[in-house]
């Protein structure tokens, strides 16, 4: 589950939020007992491709939720092109003029999930930060719209360059069984994109923060 639109308005992922949600739980997870320690120091360069992407993603999460494995969902997590990206929307041309506009080079998602429970990491990167900012602003935006949540652009908990977004009620029709939190974050020229779903809004945040500050810190300086 993917909790987050395109700039635009077309949801990213809504069909792997619904399968996510109505698959059995965890078949064929990977175990919780993930590293979720960020590394000794940061990272000293922006990925030159999409290994060195993915080599960025925490592996495991705060809450101890098992991952879910990529090819489990449809369409599959993991490592994603303007083009994948795109397809996500109504007008996959479209779209990719738009994520192309952004200076959009390459993603990778990443999920974890037990029962209702869920958390969601999306990491992008694009051509330059104003890119970046501009994305992470827009997709900020459009969440908030579609998911009838008010943006807090200076949250107690995060980095100053991060929005934070509560939804406090479960929205099942929108494939979120539980309260939720969401995190738009940029360093440099890439962004970070986090939400979880838990059994209050209180673990929620609590997870999101926890998880942002560890992808964040896995990430080179900006």
């Amino acid at each position: 589950m993917t909790l987050r639109s395109l700039p635009g308005g077309s949801l990213r992922g809504g069909v792997a939020a619904l399968l996510v949600l109505l698959a059995p739980a965890c078949t064929g997870c990977a175990s919780s007992e993930a590293d979720t320690t960020a590394p000794s120091s940061r990272a000293a360069a922006v990925p030159a491709s999409a290994a060195e992407l993915e080599e960025l993603l925490l592996d495991g999460v705060p809450s101890g939720l098992p991952r879910v494995p990529d090819d489990e969902l449809d369409p599959p997590a993991g490592q994603k092109t303007i083009d994948d990206v795109a397809r996500y929307g109504e007008d996959a041309h479209r779209q990719a003029e738009v994520l192309a506009d952004y200076g959009y080079i390459r993603g990778w998602e990443r999920f974890w999930r037990s029962g209702d429970a869920l958390t969601s990491v999306f990491l992008d990167q694009f051509a330059d930060g104003g890119g970046a900012v501009a994305y992470a602003g827009d997709l900020a935006r459009n969440d908030a719209e579609y998911y009838g949540g008010e943006l807090d652009r200076s949250p107690e908990g995060l980095p100053e360059d991060c929005v934070l977004m509560m939804r406090e009620q479960p929205a099942p029709e929108q494939g979120m069984a539980g309260p939720a939190a969401f995190a738009w974050c940029v360093e440099g020229a890439l962004t970070v994109a986090v939400a979880a779903v838990a059994a209050s809004a209180g673990e929620a945040r609590a997870e999101v923060e926890a998880v942002v500050a560890g992808q964040l810190e896995r990430l080179p300086p900006a």
